[in-house]
């Protein structure tokens, strides 16, 4: 009980100091494949994207609002970094909050990389002299594939990353949660897509975290198939730019980031951090310590 009294007071006070940071806040908007992207640009009131700055991706179904990644940012802005938070389409316009499991699926895994892309260049076209990249669990695994394959960032963070993304594991796990059995819809998708059908709305027992629905032929495939280039661990081999990864120590959703990523570290091209209790989404004063890391990384 102590220790949580503790813990409260120095998060109510880091939150208030947060409070205070001078900061240029607003909210922009970007097309990409024919759907409006919104993001998040804050910039520290004596810093300008001359300066460079960090484009900020969330995990899977999640959104650029939610706690985490709001923290991230204010972390960041303390420590004189401009940032981007941006929210995912998934094939949707302006969308807000956790992903309505009501609306079919119609987006894919590799959307995201090419999203990153756009971002990436609204930066740079508005000054930023460098763009330095960093996702959230899901969002971790894409931003390692577009720095594998597009380079040009100055570093990379990978913030509790998931690491493979194995479409049987994805479709193991969905039976596990719901009881529900997506090969027969896979089966279905993987002929349509072939036949090049993609866009074709199938029933879904279930889909990522949600009940059943609808889903596309090719967004079945997509989260239920097998990429090569979701290997991180691959991906982290091609990355130029300097790479650091952060797990928690009570991260159940990612548990594997440590032990995999520990022991190819050498501790300058590639950076392991482990912050002592924190979960998957690093809530409360874990932000805090994580965006400190972050920022101690980008100085350098």
């Amino acid at each position: 009980m102590l220790r949580r009294f503790l813990v409260a007071i120095g998060f109510g006070l880091w939150a208030l100091c947060a409070t205070t940071v001078s900061a240029s806040e607003k909210q922009v908007e970007l097309t990409v494949n024919g759907k409006v992207a919104l993001g998040d640009l804050l910039v520290p009131e004596d810093g300008s994207l001359a300066d460079g700055a960090v484009l900020i991706t969330h995990g899977t179904l999640a959104h650029k609002d939610m706690e985490l990644i709001q923290s991230l940012q204010e972390g960041l802005a303390e420590h004189g970094i401009a940032s981007l938070a941006h929210s995912l389409t998934l094939a949707q316009d302006s969308r807000t909050g956790m992903y309505d499991c009501a609306v079919p699926h119609a987006h894919a895994h590799e959307d995201g990389i090419a999203e990153i892309g756009a971002w990436v260049k609204w930066l740079r076209d508005n000054g930023a002299a460098s763009v330095s990249l960093m996702g959230h669990s899901r969002g971790g695994n894409q931003v390692a594939w577009y720095a594998a394959e597009s380079g040009g960032v100055e570093k990379v963070v990978l913030l509790a990353p998931a690491l493979g993304l194995s479409g049987k594991f994805a479709a193991t796990v969905l039976k596990r949660r719901t009881g529900a059995d997506i090969s027969p819809a896979f089966t279905q998708a993987v002929t349509l897509v072939k036949e090049g059908k993609g866009e074709t709305m199938l029933d879904v027992p279930g889909f990522i975290y949600c009940a059943k629905g609808k889903a596309t032929a090719r967004s079945i495939v997509s989260y239920y198939g097998e990429d090569k280039r979701r290997d991180a661990i691959a991906n982290l081999s091609r990355i130029k730019s300097p790479v650091l990864v952060i797990a928690g120590s009570k991260d159940t959703a990612v548990p594997d980031v440590p032990g995999k990523i520990k022991p190819i570290a050498d501790g300058k091209k590639l950076r392991f951090e482990m912050i002592e209790d924190a979960d998957h989404f690093f809530l409360e004063f874990f932000a805090e310590d994580a965006a400190e890391k972050v920022a101690d990384f980008l100085k350098e």
